[in-house]
């Protein structure tokens, strides 16, 4: 997926500043995918934990924007450089605990995210999903809790997997069944922005 031109982006930058009521949407699909893509095939990061670098990312940008100064670059140079930072000093974290505990092998704890991150990360899911909702775009409640782990920054295949209801699947399965269920997803929030943006504001926007 390529970048948007440069205008383009310092237009969506100054949407996420006026905080328009599509914009976070946007945001996430424009830049999670490509960042992701980064990831796995230039620092080797699995595609769960890309994922939740990736979300990680847009989320701090979305509740702090002004930390981004366009003056300086790019904004998807902005947010993949950040997500290498975060993937990185997950990988180092890992390999520390690995060489504490080799009894536990390969497998590698997710790195915790701070109280202050859970907090803001959950109040711009909770928006996200009240739109979603109102809409009644999403059918199932198997969706619904797939796509509210998704904008919380759950990035662990076994996890979604148990949200989707996926069932024992030998692994290689499991991951190409998340990845499809994640991206039929991510393409209905994709067109749930599109409306928005189409549609003006929402309803609830007018009320007083």
């Amino acid at each position: 997926m390529s970048q948007p031109p440069p205008t383009d982006e310092k237009l969506l930058h100054e949407r996420v500043l006026r905080k328009d009521p599509v914009v976070s949407t946007e945001v996430f699909k424009t830049y999670v995918d490509q960042i992701v893509d980064v990831l796995t095939k230039h620092l080797g990061c699995d595609e769960d934990d890309a994922n939740q670098c990736a979300v990680d990312v847009v989320f701090s940008y979305l509740t702090n924007p002004k930390r981004y100064d366009p003056g300086k670059g790019r904004l998807g140079a902005y947010l993949t450089q950040a997500a290498k930072y975060r993937a990185l000093d997950k990988r180092r974290a890992a390999d520390a605990r690995e060489r504490r505990n080799q009894k536990y092998g390969s497998d590698v704890e997710r790195r915790a995210t701070s109280p202050k991150e859970v907090v803001e990360n959950s109040v711009e899911a909770k928006r996200i999903m009240e739109r979603l909702e109102k809409r009644q775009v999403l059918k199932s409640e198997r969706d619904r809790k797939a796509v509210r782990r998704i904008l919380m920054g759950e990035g662990s295949t076994k996890r979604l997997a148990e949200e989707l209801e996926l069932g024992p699947l030998p692994r290689d399965e499991l991951k190409r069944e998340v990845k499809r269920h994640r991206d039929r997803l991510m393409k209905l929030l994709e067109r749930f922005g599109q409306s928005l943006e189409r549609g003006g504001k929402e309803e609830s926007d007018d009320e007083s």
